[in-house]
């Protein structure tokens, strides 16, 4: 691989396995140098492998019970039982297999009254903040080009709010 610095680095894995093998790796190394990791996570086809491998490591001995997680998103509104919740996602392709404590566990609130969204929004933003900042983030990019459904032309600012779906 070849980087120049002034670049985000780019890796190219010939198939999702590769990928998945590679990018749990990342993740085990970070959390072996620096076991209170904040983590922010997706949910997606992409991250399926990852999390499967992750589940790996964790029964070959990586602990993750000092690590902090944060998801990128949730549908809104959306109760955290349902099928289509990104809280069950995780919760189903991850977390109830590895030993992270759920009181390190953060997603975005799915279904609280939508005049609190604003005020949960910044609430999130502070944990975030509150926890020194993510330290690794994974993110896939989807079909139209959106990456955590922040659309093309998304500002690089952009925090924790609503986003409607086109």
């Amino acid at each position: 691989m070849i980087q120049d610095p002034a670049k985000v680095p780019v890796v190219i894995h010939p198939e999702h396995g590769a990928l998945a093998v590679a990018v749990a790796k990342k993740i085990a190394d970070l959390v072996r140098r620096k076991p209170n990791a904040v983590l922010g996570l997706p949910t997606g086809s992409t991250p399926k492998g990852i999390y499967k491998e992750l589940v790996k490591l964790h029964r070959e001995g990586l602990d993750l019970s000092r690590v902090t997680t944060f998801n990128l998103d949730e549908y809104f509104p959306m109760k955290p039982e349902l099928h289509q919740s990104y809280h069950r996602f995780m919760h189903q392709h991850f977390f109830r297999f590895v030993n992270i404590k759920p009181e390190n566990i953060h997603i975005p609130p799915g279904f609280v009254p939508r005049d609190e969204l604003p005020r949960r929004c910044e609430e999130y933003e502070a944990k975030i903040k509150a926890a020194g900042g993510i330290d690794l983030q994974i993110l896939g990019i989807g079909r139209t080009g959106h990456i955590g459904f922040n659309e093309p032309g998304t500002p690089q600012d952009a925090a924790t709010r609503l986003v409607r779906i086109h």
